[in-house]
């Protein structure tokens, strides 16, 4: 059964992505690290919320946004 997903969930997935990009991109840096990690945490909150709301299973909500995300990503 595929997992109806919010647009949200999508995007934040889709900006935790580019930020990622955007850090490792350079030597590490904590300051260049720091989007990428909060974009992170953002998606974690938002999948945690949208799983539990919905009855669903946390991994499973992740698994599928990342799926979503990476298949559907719009060309930069």
């Amino acid at each position: 059964m595929a997992i109806e997903l919010p647009d949200e969930l999508v995007q934040l997935q889709r900006a935790a992505n580019a930020a990622r990009r955007e850090a490792t991109t350079d030597a590490y840096s904590a300051e260049g690290w720091k989007p990428w990690l909060d974009a992170v945490d953002a998606v974690h909150v938002a999948v945690t919320k949208y799983a539990k709301e919905t009855g669903q299973s946390r991994h499973e909500v992740e698994k599928a946004v990342k799926t979503a995300a990476n298949a559907e990503a719009p060309p930069e």
